[in-house]
């Protein structure tokens, strides 16, 4: 059996970041390790990360410049 590879508290797997893209325009997404977010910058939108796990939904986003 093989184990996850560790990760530090408050980071996002690197894989699901690959995976991962904004709803609304499909795009990349950046990871704000600070801030616990996840943006897209082609929406300006920065969608939450609560307990390990990211919020992808536009309601929960918050708008950035």
């Amino acid at each position: 059996m093989t184990s996850a590879p560790e990760r530090h508290e408050g980071s996002v797997d690197p894989k699901l970041l690959e995976i991962l893209v904004c709803p609304l325009t499909k795009g990349p997404l950046e990871f704000d390790a600070a801030k616990q977010e996840l943006i897209s910058r082609s929406a300006k939108l920065a969608y939450p990360i609560r307990d390990g796990i990211p919020i992808m939904l536009p309601e929960e986003a918050r708008k950035i410049d």
